[in-house]
C-alpha cells in the first residue's frame, strides 16, 4: 500500500471534446440542450454549449483512481462549487492534495 503523506499532489488535464459531451449525455442521458445543441445554447447565458460539470468533476475521480493513491481507491465524499463554465475545447486540470492522513491510515 501506497504510504500517503500530507502535501503530496497529483494532476489530470485534459481538453474536453464536443465526443466527451456527446458521449457523457449517451452514458448519462443528461441531454440537456445548453450541452448538445448549439442553436440552443448561443440563446443561453453563455453564449455557447458548456460541458456537464459532473463529468469535468470526473476528472478528479481520474487523479485519484490512477495517480492519487491509485488503483483501488473509492472516495466517499466531497463538497464542490462550480465557479465558471466549462465550453468544449477549454482544458482542465484536476489537482488532489493530501491535507490529512486519518490515524487509520486508511482514509485521508
Amino acid at each position: 500500500m501506497l504510504e500517503l503523506i500530507i502535501g503530496q499532489k497529483a494532476e489530470f488535464s485534459k481538453t474536453l471534446s464536443e465526443a466527451d459531451v456527446y458521449l457523457f449525455a449517451g452514458i448519462t442521458a443528461d441531454i440537456n440542450p445548453i450541452h448538445i445543441n448549439e442553436v440552443y445554447a448561443v440563446t443561453s447565458y453563455f453564449g455557447k454549449r458548456i460541458v456537464h460539470g459532473i463529468l469535468v468533476l470526473g476528472l478528479v475521480s481520474r487523479v485519484l483512481g490512477n495517480q492519487l493513491p491509485g488503483p483501488g481507491t473509492i472516495y466517499v465524499t466531497q463538497s464542490l462549487n462550480f465557479l465558471a463554465p466549462v465550453f468544449i475545447g477549454d482544458t482542465v486540470t484536476a489537482r488532489v492534495e493530501v491535507l490529512e492522513v486519518l490515524k487509520s491510515g486508511t482514509r485521508v
